[in-house]
């Protein structure tokens, strides 16, 4: 049988207009910081692409005072129907600079360009978009019939999708009428830096967004600020966990979307070949770096052979490798230390016994990449079907009833997301009625939507973003 290969078809990186420095973004300008700069890394090569200017305590405070001072002079006051015209504006040039911030985002996360743009960047401005429509509409969203909104928000953002993280938590915030100090993951500072760039242009009024990049204690310092009403964090569950202990008593409003361990059920009448597709989306898109990924693959057992043997084919066929080449599917781990922690979950899967497979696909010698691992034979006691390995690592589990079903899926003390294939309709709606999570799909996954609201339980966090419901995390009510 022949086989053949595929050309290489890299996005040129000049369309990322990749400066040198970059600069917080403060009271309406571009600023240095008082903290030790810090250089962003492109993971698929380990090159440093730019050094960045990072906050100090006294900046946090500077920038809150700023968003203070917008909210109380401008942006609270105002209208809801000319913050629309604001927030449409910046919507438009997103997707007017979207190639360019693809790239750029690409280049500085490591995840396959044909995610970035189009996936990540479109629904970044279609959440802008979504949110104007709701800025003169809040009296009708059902919260009574003058909702007020609640000051200055103080949001930290992951790693795994930057832009597309920094429009979930401002776009709701400004169109409810609040003013934001964000602060983006250290890893991925640049297209939070360029949206700021964009805000600026959009003649945001100064100080209604402020943009501090930093380390850990930056983020610490932003949520303990007496003057933030309302903190928004998206990451880990034992960052949310200080985050809650930290705010407890100080009245201020929270939104925590932390870690998952999502289960994907497939039933014997399910349609093999599509499950199998969303198998793969489910656990490799953006190389596992998906807070609610698919990580446990429950199969019941009398398809489950079938299934992992269509399921090693297909991941097989996945190509790993540069992610600014239109034909990647698998980009770089987004750093050495996110690389090292995959690397020991699944030498500890293999250590207790579970039956690893790996894809033949070539790795690339530089850079940090991992190539797509299927683990059989998995017990609900091993480490790789109970933490978060953020990886393209998939945990594979098996089941007879429906009832073993649900019962291993809610065994996590996680609750984001979970997937069921199944042909039968009254099966659909009897799980999703039994599945701790808060986002059930059915014969897909990873299907977002602004109108759509998105949240955990239990250790996957609390409140939600998106839709009319996440609105809410943003109003006095």
């Amino acid at each position: 049988m022949p086989t053949w290969e595929y050309a290489p078809a890299p996005e040129s990186r000049d369309i990322a207009n990749l400066k040198p420095n970059y600069r917080m973004f403060v009271d309406g300008a571009f600023v240095e910081g008082a903290g030790e700069p810090l250089k962003t890394i492109n993971p698929a090569t380990e090159e440093v692409l730019a050094e960045v200017s990072t906050a100090a305590p006294s900046d946090v405070d500077t920038a809150v005072k700023a968003a203070r001072r917008a909210y109380e002079k401008v942006w609270g006051p105002m209208p809801g129907a000319e913050r629309a015209k604001y927030i449409y504006r910046i919507a438009r040039m997103i997707q007017e600079r979207s190639r360019e911030l693809s790239v750029l985002e690409s280049l500085d996360n490591g995840k396959p360009i044909k995610e970035s743009r189009d996936v990540d960047i479109p629904l970044a401005a279609a959440h802008f978009f979504y949110h104007a429509g709701w800025a003169d509409k809040l009296e009708y969203a059902g919260f009574g019939p003058e909702p007020k909104p609640l000051g200055v928000a103080g949001q930290v953002i992951p790693w795994n999708f930057p832009l597309l993280m920094a429009a979930w938590k401002i776009a709701p915030a400004l169109a409810c009428g609040n003013t934001v100090v964000l602060k983006p993951a250290e890893t991925t500072p640049l297209t939070a830096l360029v949206l700021a760039e964009i805000i600026q242009q959009a003649d945001l009024p100064p100080g209604i967004v402020n943009i501090i990049p930093g380390v850990g204690p930056v983020g610490a310092s932003l949520v303990n600020n007496p003057d933030v009403n309302k903190v928004a964090f998206t990451g880990s569950t034992e960052v949310g966990k200080l985050i809650q202990s930290a705010i407890a008593g100080t009245g201020k409003k929270v939104t925590l979307e932390l870690g998952g361990k999502a289960a994907n059920v497939v039933f014997e009448d399910a349609p093999v070949d599509q499950a199998v597709e969303g198998i793969v989306n489910g656990i490799f898109f953006n190389q596992g770096h998906v807070c609610c990924a698919g990580s446990r693959l429950l199969v019941q057992e009398s398809v489950a052979d079938e299934l992992l043997d269509k399921l090693r084919t297909r991941v097989s066929t996945l190509r790993i490798g540069d992610p600014l080449d239109k034909n990647t599917d698998v980009g770089a781990i987004n750093s050495k230390e996110q690389l090292t922690k995959i690397r020991e979950l699944v030498q500890a899967g293999e250590d207790e016994g579970a039956s690893r497979w790996t894809s033949p696909c070539p790795v690339p010698d530089k850079g940090f990449f991992f190539a797509p691992t299927v683990f059989a034979n998995v017990s609900q006691a091993m480490r790789i079907a109970r933490e978060e390995i953020f990886g393209p690592v998939l945990s594979v589990l098996s089941f007879r009833t429906p009832d073993e079903a649900v019962a291993k899926a809610n065994n996590t003390p996680y609750g984001l997301s979970a997937g069921i294939w199944t042909d039968k309709g009254s099966r659909i709606l009897w799980m999703a009625g039994k599945l701790r999570a808060g986002v059930v799909w059915a014969n897909t996954f990873n299907r977002f939507d602004p109108t759509a609201p998105f949240g955990g339980y239990q250790e996957s966090g609390f409140g939600r973003e998106g839709g009319r419901t996440g609105l809410e995390a943003y109003l006095d009510v």
